[in-house]
């Protein structure tokens, strides 16, 4: 079997709402572009992945994809993910992660397609379903996040967590209003978005682990190592790093090495894929250290996220980033969060995804051959 076709369909979305999880970035567009990749091959089994998000179209990532990437898949078998791997790492200086983590993704879909089994079967399923999060985005007001944390808990969802505005005393303020509101028994987390500085990131660790929050993400700067150690030197909450930057397996090896954080984190978008994604999540274990699997920017991203997140022992909980119309778009049937607020395991083959091929049609903009 071998890989005879390549091609990224580009396909509008409209309609997303002003969103915001970072005090300097705002999406206002309302519109971005997805990209369908296809990975065929001569005995007629097909890959699919999404490249692109509400904030990156994949109109930027695709060009290098078809230019750079293709002449890399074509003639190669599909089943040799580890050798394409590792020929695709190294056009990671001209081409994005993302571009990598959607052919990876598509590999593991083909992959699934070709044996009959969902892909979490294919990495070892460890579960069948696990508990969601609701993750905010970034409010307006207290009472803003108290009322969406209340609503979430009394939905049955198993937690949330907290985009604050990220001003230190104003977001204390928010942790402590919303902990009030939802009693002491409902898990919290909050993710500051890289806003602090070292004073202000103890300030805030310290309140919040007062509040009995249950981890603390992404204080300081995304590769501010140092301090990162001194912080987690003086504080007992979980400290979680390492969502960025958009780089491979190597870049978690002086994090752990330094002690600099205690959770791994990471999605198929940001890590390069499926593949970066279980061997980190390995590593992790390896160190006794969980790893948080982070939103994946686009719905079928977000089905691959659960398939390792199924697959892994050494994780807690699936994030559902709001609002949904930033986020979901492209299948005609999404993850569900049910009232015991889980979401299962998918039981069809690859990705066991139901791509709305109609709306993909309809809302084409290029095909990128």
């Amino acid at each position: 079997m071998k890989i005879d076709r390549v091609s990224l369909t580009l396909f509008a979305w409209d309609g997303i709402p002003p969103t915001r999880y970072h005090a300097a970035a705002k999406l206002e567009s309302g519109s971005s572009a997805l990209g369908l990749l296809t990975l065929g091959t001569d005995a007629g089994v097909v890959g699919h992945a999404f490249l692109g998000s509400a904030t990156h179209t994949a109109a930027n990532d695709g060009p290098g994809l078809i230019r750079f990437l293709k002449p890399l898949l074509l003639g190669r078998d599909p089943l040799d993910r580890e050798a394409i791997n590792a020929k695709l790492w190294p056009f990671s200086r001209i081409v994005s992660v993302r571009a990598i983590g959607a052919v990876d993704v598509a590999l593991w879909d083909l992959a699934g397609k070709v044996a009959g089994q969902p892909i979490h079967r294919l990495l070892g399923t460890s579960r069948h379903s696990i508990p969601a999060y609701a993750s905010s985005a970034m409010l307006e007001g207290a009472q803003a996040y108290t009322a969406e944390a209340v609503m979430f808990r009394d939905k049955g969802w198993a937690a949330y967590k907290i985009h604050p505005p990220q001003d230190p005393a104003t977001d204390i303020r928010v942790c402590e209003a919303v902990r009030r509101a939802v009693g002491d028994d409902f898990p919290l987390m909050l993710d500051s978005t890289w806003a602090y500085d070292f004073p202000a990131a103890l300030r805030v660790g310290r309140a919040i682990e007062k509040l009995g929050f249950l981890w603390y993400e992404d204080p300081l700067h995304d590769q501010d190592i140092t301090n990162y150690v001194k912080l987690r030197q003086k504080l007992d909450i979980p400290i979680m790093a390492t969502e960025y930057p958009a780089t491979g397996l190597e870049s978690y090896a002086p994090w752990i090495m330094l002690q600099a954080t205690d959770y791994l984190r990471g999605d198929v978008a940001v890590k390069g894929g499926i593949t970066t994604l279980l061997k980190t999540a390995h590593l992790a274990e390896a160190f006794r250290m969980n790893y948080e699997i982070h939103h994946g920017g686009n719905s079928l991203n977000n089905v691959a996220n659960l398939h390792v997140a199924c697959a892994i022992r050494n994780t807690t909980y699936f994030e559902v980033l709001l609002p949904d119309g930033a986020h979901k778009y492209g299948l005609s049937e999404d993850i569900q969060v049910g009232r015991d607020g889980l979401v299962h395991a998918p039981t069809g083959p690859g990705l066991g995804a139901a791509i709305d091929f109609a709306l993909i049609e309809a809302k084409t903009i290029a095909v990128l051959e």
